[in-house]
């Protein structure tokens, strides 16, 4: 059985008649962290949007897990198993920390309309197994101690890593990660990436970032595609992509 949890092909968006993105292809592997990066305006989180079903592409495949998934709608992107956090963090203020996660294990409930009117039958089970699932997310994130605070009383890096526990009460089998670190200082960065190597092999997940960070993503990424003004230029292991001129000249502008 292939180990390729992901597969992108001839990806092209449009917007316009702007291309967006041209031809990307890569692949996403079982225990595998791929870094996706780029210049500002690359393309980048057009392409995240395109693989959870936000943007429709022109022309390209997305495989996921042996099935062709290109146009689905989100809803159904997410139920088989792609979760994904976003450039801008999105929580649910109002609620308590524990609840944000909660909300995403919703999705997998089996009681009906009327159990959770009266309170009854699977509901109690199903609410019990929830909280109980959301705690331990929020135990392995380190915000157990805040588990009822309100989500937008948590600093910046704490509310980074409850959209990642949010996500993961989806079960997913591969983890999309929009720029994680953006605003974290050093040691918040270099706690970060601890966490998503580890999370790989406790939730036997693959996992997609964007990223501007360099040192993070050199650190924890063993992929890396490159992608400039929407076209792939690069893809291979970190060193690989340290050393190549078309990468050097993307970031630094030069010929």
């Amino acid at each position: 059985m292939t180990d390729v949890v992901m597969r992108i092909d001839d990806l092209t968006v449009t917007f316009g008649g702007l291309t967006a993105l041209s031809g990307l292809d890569m692949e996403i592997r079982k225990a595998e962290i791929v870094g996706l990066i780029g210049p500002n305006g690359a393309g980048k989180t057009t392409a995240f949007n395109t693989v959870t079903g936000i943007v429709k592409p022109e022309r390209g495949t997305i495989t996921f897990q042996g099935r062709d998934i290109t146009g689905w709608k989100t809803p159904h992107i997410a139920r088989t198993g792609i979760a994904r956090t976003f450039q801008n963090i999105r929580l649910y203020d109002d609620l308590t920390v524990v609840e944000n996660v909660m909300v995403a294990g919703h999705a997998s409930i089996s009681y009906s309309f009327l159990e959770a009117l009266i309170g009854w039958g699977r509901f109690a089970r199903d609410e019990r197994q929830i909280r109980e699932s959301a705690e331990y997310l929020l135990e392995l994130m380190g915000l157990i101690d805040m588990a009822r605070d309100k989500a937008d009383s948590l600093p910046y890096g704490s509310q980074r890593k409850l959209e990642v526990a949010r996500a993961l009460a989806l079960n997913p089998s591969l983890l999309l990660l929009d720029e994680p670190v953006a605003g974290m200082n050093p040691i918040e960065t270099r706690e970060f990436g601890e966490l998503v190597v580890r999370l790989l092999d406790d939730f036997n997940l693959a996992i997609a970032l964007i990223e501007h960070d360099m040192g993070f993503v050199m650190d924890v990424c063993h992929k890396i595609r490159v992608i400039d003004h929407g076209f792939p230029i690069a893809w291979g292991t970190p060193d690989e992509i340290r050393h190549d001129e078309r990468v050097i000249a993307a970031y630094l502008g030069k010929e």
